[in-house]
């Protein structure tokens, strides 16, 4: 992902994702919601939204929720993820 944060640059693809995290939801959640707000236009595969989604972890704009035994892992956004966005 080639964010500029210093220039404030997102990619449309990662304003999305931290769009959709406001809320927490796993990444398949994350794919159905990205295709429903830009009307197909953006569809993601899984390799390049859980690419994504570490990314973002790394960067500490997203962090994981709950407790993800035996369920599907779940993300939320971050207030620095806010800030971002």
């Amino acid at each position: 992902m080639r964010d500029n944060t210093k220039g404030g640059a997102l990619t449309e693809v990662t304003f999305y994702i931290l769009l959709s995290l406001y809320t927490p939801k796993h990444g398949y959640a994350v794919m159905q919601f990205i295709e429903e707000k830009t009307g197909g236009r953006l569809s993601l595969g899984a390799g390049t939204l859980y690419g994504a989604l570490n990314s973002l972890q790394d960067k500490k704009w997203i962090e994981p929720y709950g407790d993800s035994e035996g369920r599907k892992k779940e993300y939320h956004i971050t207030a620095q993820g806010k800030e971002i966005a």
